[in-house]
């Protein structure tokens, strides 16, 4: 399990955001990446991400069993 970046979540924080101390601590991790704008949460899958899942992930193998 990875921890957090504090020294670059608190630049972010306090430097792009220019949050003060007080703002940022008062923060939650979560809250913090999403007025970063980087809510990593994808959208729903469309047409091209199943094409590309099925692509890399064949229910055929190349010797054309079925697995």
């Amino acid at each position: 399990m990875s921890g957090l970046d504090w020294p670059g979540l608190m630049r972010a924080g306090l430097h792009e955001l220019r949050l003060t101390p007080r703002e940022f601590w008062a923060l939650t991790p979560a809250e913090l990446v999403i007025m970063l704008g980087r809510d990593a949460r994808a959208g729903p899958l469309g047409r091209a991400g199943l094409e590309e899942l099925a692509r890399r992930f064949p229910d055929v193998t190349e010797d054309g069993r079925d697995e």
